[in-house]
């Protein structure tokens, strides 16, 4: 049954409606939806369905919730990161649609869970995607401005670290200083607790580091993230990293309960909205709008492929202005995703920052593609860095041949570099990859 023949039976539902009242057939109805609907299209009733639009295959069965396309864990194999015995439930809708993915979608309304779609088809307006406002003039931060300039940038991740003072994070910021152009701080990774990226950004920008917020929507809803967006402005961070966020099974607190109120690509369309509408999503002025530079993440490895791309469409098209990637250790591979971008004319409209690893064993190489799902390394890497005879410092060889790849491809903009317990490493890598330059931090008052 096409979709508009299974909407033109639904609106028979509206004389039954007016004849029998709304809240009579409500429960009645969605009754026989939880038993029709779950067994043939993974239903998990939230009351706001699109399955027209998604080829009948219910985005609700992700475990993270996601309405606009996949996230970046999916498995090699096409598995869900959360549930390796579960396939990738956007996989299975970008098959359906025949290699495409579905415009971006309206924000849940959690209001309707439990309740009858079918009702809500033919009684209420159809939930619309609001559009998204043009942009707005702003000054430009220091790492807007470089690529605006066209200089191949530097950026490096950090975790925050444990210490209330802070002392743990700005002692891995020091060893970055003269080598980086901006720093990011990671939000929770892994579903593990540290200083909030918030509060990280803010110290580090107090101490004349261009700092880069990480935000996921694994623990805030609607509210606190836009709460909290509003106040980066505030605390003088220039950039921020919209992401879905990791799961929480492997964290500190697999027992907790994940959020996912928002995906990422909605997000990034809530950045904007903010920035460039001055409202909040619900329609309410801001008194003062925020300024930040607006940033993504991707991962052009996992399944499927030409996916990829599309979803980085989607989140350029919801505001995101540069890209961060996950580890290129397969140039081949990324070769072909970043021709897929020239294609979609995607790299003249964001910045693309091609996300660099420091792998210093092969034991650790094999935990990195057995364990975080998304990451690809070639065997021959592998093989490399067993048969050395330092491999730290073959993967610091490794990294620089890696770097000197990627700015011989069109259309990277910069590097990113992920080297987290060897950020010793970072300077004489970057010297080595003749990036060495003026950088490092600002006088601070």
């Amino acid at each position: 049954m096409g979709p508009a023949l299974w909407h033109a039976g639904l609106k028979l539902l509206r004389p039954l409606a007016a004849v029998f009242g709304r809240r009579r057939l409500e429960r009645p109805l969605a009754w026989v939806e939880r038993r029709l609907k779950r067994p043939l299209f993974g239903c998990r009733m939230c009351g706001q369905c699109v399955l027209d639009t998604t080829g009948l295959g219910c985005p609700m069965r992700c475990p993270k919730g996601l309405r606009n396309g996949p996230c970046g864990g999916v498995r090699s194999d096409g598995t869900c990161e959360l549930d390796a015995a579960m396939p990738c439930a956007w996989k299975d809708i970008w098959t359906r649609l025949g290699g495409t993915l579905p415009p971006r979608q309206p924000l849940l309304d959690h209001r309707r869970a439990g309740k009858s779609a079918w009702l809500a088809e033919v009684l209420d307006a159809k939930p619309a995607v609001p559009d998204l406002p043009p942009d707005r003039p702003q000054v430009m931060g220091r790492l807007q401005a470089k690529l605006a300039a066209g200089e191949f940038v530097v950026t490096a991740e950090i975790a925050p670290g444990t210490a209330a003072d802070g002392s743990a994070l700005l002692a891995q910021a020091e060893k970055l200083g003269p080598w980086v152009d901006a720093v990011n701080v990671t939000d929770g990774s892994a579903a593990h607790c540290a200083l909030s990226s918030m509060a990280a950004a803010a110290l580090l920008s107090r101490a004349g580091y261009d700092a880069v917020m990480q935000m996921t929507c694994r623990d805030r809803n609607r509210i606190a993230l836009q709460n909290d967006l509003l106040s980066a402005t505030a605390l003088g961070i220039e950039n921020v990293v919209c992401l879905t966020g990791d799961g929480v099974l492997n964290g500190d607190h697999p027992e907790a309960k994940p959020v996912f109120d928002l995906d990422a690509v909605a997000l990034l369309a809530a950045a904007k909205t903010l920035r460039d509408g001055g409202r909040f999503l619900s329609g309410r002025a801001l008194a003062v709008p925020p300024a930040y530079f607006i940033g993504a993440v991707d991962n052009p490895f996992a399944p499927p492929e030409p996916a990829r791309v599309q979803r980085l469409a989607a989140k350029v098209a919801a505001g995101a202005q540069f890209v961060q990637t996950q580890y290129v250790f397969d140039l081949a591979a990324f070769a072909r995703y970043m021709e897929r971008v020239r294609a979609a004319g995607l790299h003249r409209r964001c910045h693309l920052i091609a996300g660099v690893g420091m792998v210093a064993s092969a034991r650790t190489a094999r935990w990195l593609v057995r364990k975080v799902p998304g990451v690809r390394i070639p065997h021959a890497v592998v093989t490399r860095l067993e048969q050395a005879a330092d491999p730290v410092a073959e993967g610091a060889a490794l990294a620089v041949e890696v770097i000197d790849a990627l700015r011989r491809i069109e259309g990277v903009a910069g590097v990113h570099l992920m080297f987290h317990h060897h950020l010793d490493l970072v300077g004489g890598v970057i010297a080595e990859a003749g990036l060495a330059g003026p950088r490092g931090r600002r006088e601070v008052a």
